[in-house]
């Protein structure tokens, strides 16, 4: 009896020490197992992105000419024909409206009949001035009628004189019935119809020169001085891919009453038939001096004594640390001015707790 119970207790102890090496085995292999899965790392990164340290400005504003102008007839008269519409482009010397020349035609003959009379007046004149110069060296005449002689041919020469002054006059004004384009433009109004009776000097035809074109925009009192030293760009809605250079050429002295804003127009001299006026464009402002920077997370800053450095993810999910120039800290961001490039991924969170030689895998966002 007792050799039995000895028997059964030696069994149940082989039971549980074979079940404890069993446990103990079976921990290590799953130490061995987690060690060689462990998983990368997640982070979530910032982008390196410099850009000027003064940002950019827009404005929007239109297309103009720098000179428009109202022409108008020289003298006065009933409108004969327009010969043009709106939208038209003109060239130099080319006809736009005319008058009604029947009196002008008039006047210039009468002018012409008066220079007739007085070139037969003067010759007149001159004939007896010529006798009585003969009379008197003969000592035939007396001084004073030399004197009156002379004094009735030279009023003849200077009514002579007037007459074809007159004659001047009148072609001048005869010229005068057609009004002509003195630069080439575009027809932005026409102020006139035919049968309309216009006095000399009216406004009548509004042309817009294609000389040269700016942009009309409206600047805050804040940026007055940025437009007036700052590198001004000028895009189109209708061609946003290309730029043309702007340079400010007027500001207006005082502001808008109701927008308080300043007028400023800047000239295109690069512009090209593309930049159409009227249209709606978008003038950029931005600082010549201006240093570019990058503005990145406070908490992706990492500093241990050392210089401040930032941990950078590759393609392949390794991180290396690199040093970078700081230039000023902010309440939630650190400017730099260089040591890591353009686009790269800064390591946002945790830096603390990174191991240089742990894979990482960047997600969008981090769940506990």
């Amino acid at each position: 009896m007792f050799v039995r119970s000895v028997l059964s207790s030696y069994s149940k102890l082989l039971a549980g020490a074979s079940l404890a090496l069993m446990a103990v085995s079976l921990a290590g292999c799953n130490d061995t197992v987690a060690e060689k899965a462990e998983p990368p790392r997640p982070v979530l990164v910032a982008t390196a992105h410099y850009d000027a340290e003064t940002p950019e400005r827009s404005f929007v504003g239109t297309i103009r000419p720098r000179i428009e102008s109202d022409l108008g007839f020289r003298v006065a008269g009933k409108v004969a024909k327009r010969l043009v519409e709106v939208g038209q482009t003109v060239e130099v010397g080319q006809p736009l409206a005319t008058l009604d020349e029947v009196d002008l035609k008039l006047q210039a003959e009468q002018a012409v009949a008066e220079q007739t009379a007085a070139t037969g007046v003067l010759a007149q004149a001159a004939a007896a001035e010529q006798r009585a110069k003969d009379l008197r060296a003969k000592g035939w005449t007396t001084d004073a009628q030399m004197d009156s002689s002379r004094a009735a041919a030279d009023e003849a020469r200077a009514r002579l004189n007037r007459a074809e002054r007159s004659v001047e006059l009148t072609k001048n004004s005869l010229s005068y019935a057609t009004l002509v384009a003195d630069a080439r433009g575009v027809v932005t109004a026409t102020l006139i119809e035919p049968g309309q009776v216009v006095a000399a000097g009216q406004a009548s035809i509004r042309v817009a020169r294609f000389a040269e074109k700016e942009a009309v925009v409206a600047i805050p009192e804040t940026l007055v001085g940025r437009a007036k030293s700052g590198v001004a760009s000028v895009t189109l809605w209708s061609e946003p891919d290309r730029k043309y250079a702007a340079k400010l050429r007027e500001i207006a002295p005082t502001a808008d009453p109701a927008t308080r804003t300043y007028l400023a127009k800047f000239s295109l001299p690069e512009a090209d038939d593309k930049v159409a006026l009227g249209m709606t464009a978008t003038l950029t402002l931005s600082d010549a001096a201006t240093e570019r920077v990058a503005r990145l997370p406070l908490s992706a800053l990492f500093n241990e004594g050392g210089k401040p450095s930032f941990y950078v993810v590759d393609d392949n999910g390794s991180v290396v640390l690199k040093p970078v120039t700081v230039k000023s800290y902010e309440s939630n961001d650190v400017v730099i001015t260089g040591g890591v490039e353009e686009g790269a991924k800064i390591v946002a969170l945790g830096v603390q707790k990174l191991d240089p030689s742990q894979r990482v895998r960047i997600v969008s966002s981090l769940s506990f």
